[in-house]
């Protein structure tokens, strides 16, 4: 009893810390990107935190695997190291009697797990799409990013504003105007002190600009046309919405994989699935890949377990592609990488406790 508290305590304080590193690496790489597209217009500031939210969700089924996989790992490679394992093998017990209290502190995580890879991920990753259509929808004006040069919804123009004061959290006005354009083959430069936004009778919306000149012509040609204008009215494009957008195999929700089993479905079935199996199956194979002598180093059995882990989740990968292509059957795909994962864990306790026997104890 106390050797399991013990032990559950150790695991618990572990996984915390790697845990807390893992997802703060998860945030900042995610963070970053976020703010990127924000810098460049391609995505609206306010939705970064949204986004941040929706992707850390999406990405929470392999981070806590991992951290399950890490402490694990990390608490017995200690024990080794501190010849805590020596005494435990002297005393009669196996490596296998490591397997309970491994499997009930794991097991919560995996359940933690399931319910992320199976309901949770598909709805964050459904939420994004949909927060990238809208943006998607948005006119030029709401593109458009203070000191940036952005392009419009159609890509036949493009826009530089220095500054966008707002008002009641709309732009509203703009200032110190730059626009490039193409219109029957001849390229427009329109340069303007400030311009806002009015709306038509009809619903248009139109950019209105004062006190600008334009610029027209054709590249490589001498002759230009300059005009100078007190009121410029452009057009904001939006869009155009068809009303539909197809989801992909990894937004729709686990039931609806099932009630579709397109070659596509299936495949992303064999991930979700795969997540909490491969979870547990590394909760167990930590176990004897912790093995360290403590006279020498351990970064050969770290780095030897930490690749198990990235093939693992390759193996993984590449069976939900040809499951997701048709090459293998579903059951194959579900199966067969955990299978041999467990063959795998089966021949390494079997290598364990042959070095470690109470008989050979003795001999030695």
């Amino acid at each position: 009893m106390i050797f399991r508290r013990a032990a559950q305590r150790e695991l618990a304080q572990t996984a915390s810390a790697v845990f807390v590193a893992l997802f703060a690496i998860l945030l900042s790489v995610q963070l970053i990107r976020l703010l990127k597209a924000a810098a460049t217009g391609a995505t609206a500031s306010e939705a970064v935190a949204a986004l941040l939210g929706f992707g850390a969700l999406q990405y929470l089924p392999v981070v806590l695997s991992l951290t399950l996989f890490v402490s694990i790992l990390l608490t017995l490679s200690r024990a080794y190291r501190d010849s805590e394992m020596v005494i435990w093998f002297s005393a009669g017990l196996p490596l296998t009697a490591w397997a309970r209290p491994v499997l009930r502190f794991a097991l919560p995580v995996v359940l933690v797990i399931a319910v992320l890879a199976l309901l949770l991920a598909p709805w964050a990753i459904a939420k994004r799409s949909e927060f990238m259509q809208r943006m998607d929808r948005r006119d030029d004006l709401a593109r458009v990013t203070p000191g940036a040069f952005n392009e419009s919804a159609r890509g036949d123009r493009v826009f530089f504003v220095e500054s966008v004061p707002e008002t009641d959290g709309q732009p509203d006005q703009v200032r110190n105007i730059f626009i490039s354009s193409v219109q029957h083959g001849r390229q427009g430069v329109v340069a303007a002190a400030q311009g806002h936004v009015e709306v038509a009778a009809n619903g248009d919306k139109f950019i209105v600009l004062t006190r600008g000149r334009r610029y027209e012509g054709t590249a490589g040609q001498a002759e230009y046309r300059l005009m100078a204008f007190d009121r410029y009215a452009l057009r904001i494009e939006a869009a155009e919405d068809t009303g539909h957008s197809e989801k992909s195999a990894r937004s729709l929700s686990t039931w609806a994989l099932l009630k579709e089993p397109s070659a596509a479905n299936l495949g992303e079935l064999v991930w979700r699935i795969g997540q909490p199996l491969s979870a547990l199956v590394l909760a167990l194979l930590a176990i004897p890949l912790s093995f360290v002598n403590p006279r020498a180093g351990r970064t050969n059995n770290l780095i030897f377990a930490l690749l198990t882990f990235m093939i693992y989740n390759n193996l993984l990968s590449v069976s939900q592609a040809w499951v997701a292509q048709g090459r293998i059957s579903f059951a194959l795909g579900a199966w067969a990488v955990h299978l041999l994962m467990l063959i795998l864990l089966i021949v390494l306790f079997w290598k364990r406790l042959a070095v470690f026997s109470p008989w050979r104890l003795l001999r030695g």
